[in-house]
């Protein structure tokens, strides 16, 4: 979908709409498959190299997968955005939005709280700290994130080897 990387010379080049074609007829057919109410996606309009025009590609998909009636759309935001990237992707859409993008305990209610996402997505966080929510209710430190063992072949190493909260009953 996007303009800076997508170097194609078919149906599937050129417009906005065009470049989300190949995407949405996907998601189509997953839906026809399974349910529309099964399907999700994850779009990360503002990572890496950056389209010419990411809101309008996120924007425009989101409006589709609307129509489309999938259940959830998970959006990574820039960390810099401080809640304004997403707001007219959460206008566009009307299914739950899943919003991730470096929030943290201090700060991951305030989207929801602002009608901005419905959920909050803490991806590394949570890979690192598996009990995240405990950690969170008892103000306990967190465990920092290793990158340099994600998508490893390991089975162990950077997935179940942080340590665990010790809490005392």
């Amino acid at each position: 979908m996007n303009d800076q990387v997508n170097d194609r010379t078919d149906e599937y080049e050129g417009s906005v709409e065009d470049r989300c074609h190949l995407a949405l007829e996907i998601v189509q057919e997953v839906a026809n498959e399974i349910g529309a109410d099964k399907v999700g996606i994850k779009l990360s309009p503002f990572d890496g190299k950056k389209d010419s025009n990411s809101e309008a590609v996120a924007t425009y998909m989101a409006n589709a997968l609307s129509k489309l009636g999938v259940l959830y759309l998970h959006v990574m935001e820039p960390r810099e955005a401080a809640n304004k990237s997403l707001l007219p992707i959460t206008k566009a859409f009307d299914g739950t939005l899943i919003a991730s993008g470096g929030y943290g305990k201090s700060d991951g209610d305030k989207p929801i709280d602002q009608n901005y996402a419905d959920l909050i997505s803490f991806g590394r966080m949570f890979l690192a700290n598996p009990d995240l929510p405990k950690r969170f209710e008892v103000n306990a430190p967190l465990n920092k994130h290793n990158r340099s063992t994600f998508y490893t072949n390991d089975p162990v190493i950077g997935y179940t080897d942080y340590p665990s909260l010790q809490v005392a009953s």
